[in-house]
């Protein structure tokens, strides 16, 4: 694609805030609706889903936002590296979000779980946890992934708020501290050559025989940053922020914050039973323009990302929405 033809396509679009309005006032957000067919079903309300629909909405298309209720965020108090909501909740993003979304009359919002999918003649039909049937000829999947918790006591009660996957997101509000990373191999030495630069005081944690080849161990060793091989039995904390590390053999080291890296799966198995594919990462696979590899279906967000951000997860829904937009015109024109 020529940058003429993305100009084309994106027009001049931008992200804007303002005052939150009161949630009563989405008067969208309906579990009863009798509007069953729609030209795009979202499934995810969180920010790439809202993003998308406001660029759907905002283009007069018929868009339903299917949404549980339950953002991998929920836990974190603060968001940051987010132009114009530097420091706020994820909770008062959202608001904010919906707020502006709900003068989009296009848009509709609906309160539950989205637990299928098929293909049908005109589209997707996407069938609910309340026995609800959805129709649409276009289907984003702005799902979001689950993080999934190692079996450490005290470890998801400090997830997102001292122990934290991010240095770009949470990295400046715990500069200068006494930090562990929580990981081994390529992804350890990743985090301590970007957590090095906020703090000189790092500890790798393995969890057991370190991974490392003679030039990382080289590196860690100039750089000052200490590898601890034995497995951590507890986190101790209060109100979630992380105190102490104790470890198996009972030795305990006190650290003011953590980087873990976790596993995760993602939050819908819905794009695995529509055909998408998944790279090796285990995000759904996603060109530039946030197409999957099914035709008519697109993802934004988390679940088809490795930059986990709000920032991001709105940009990509942004394309999404312009994107989607753009090929039902011209699929009608």
């Amino acid at each position: 694609m020529t940058r003429r033809e993305i100009i084309e396509i994106f027009g001049v679009s931008g992200l804007a805030f303002a005052m939150p309005r009161p949630w009563s006032l989405f008067a969208q957000y309906n579990n009863k609706m009798d509007k069953k067919e729609f030209e795009v079903i979202i499934i995810g309300g969180s920010y790439a889903g809202i993003s998308t629909a406001m660029s759907l909405g905002r283009s007069l298309r018929d868009t339903l936002i299917i949404d549980a209720g339950k953002p991998c965020n929920r836990q974190t108090p603060h968001s940051h590296n987010f132009l114009t909501q530097d420091g706020s909740t994820p909770e008062e993003i959202s608001k904010i979000a919906k707020s502006q979304l709900s003068k989009y009359d296009r848009v509709k919002f609906y309160k539950g779980l989205a637990v299928s999918g098929k293909r049908i003649k005109k589209g997707f039909e996407i069938t609910t946890s309340k026995g609800d049937k959805f129709s649409a000829k276009k289907l984003v999947f702005a799902t979001g992934i689950k993080d999934i918790m190692p079996n450490i006591n005290g470890f998801s009660e400090c997830w997102g708020i001292s122990v934290v996957h991010c240095p770009y997101c949470h990295g400046y509000e715990i500069r200068n501290k006494k930090t562990a990373i929580i990981a081994n191999g390529e992804r350890a030495f990743h985090l301590a050559s970007l957590v090095n630069n906020l703090t000189k005081d790092i500890t790798i944690i393995t969890s057991g025989i370190k991974n490392f080849d003679e030039k990382q161990l080289e590196k860690l060793r100039r750089n000052h940053i200490k590898i601890v091989e034995k497995e951590i039995a507890t986190i101790e904390h209060k109100n979630g922020q992380l105190e102490n590390v104790v470890f198996k053999d009972g030795s305990k080291e006190n650290y003011e914050c953590a980087y873990a890296s976790v596993p995760f799966e993602q939050n819908s198995r819905i794009p695995e039973i529509l055909g998408c594919k998944f790279n090796e990462h285990g995000h759904i696979e996603v060109n530039p323009m946030q197409k999957t590899t099914e035709e008519g279906i697109f993802a934004c967000g988390d679940n088809s990302s490795l930059m986990r951000s709000v920032a991001i997860a709105v940009s990509s829904g942004n394309i999404s929405g312009a994107i989607i937009n753009n090929e039902l015109t011209q699929e009608g024109f």
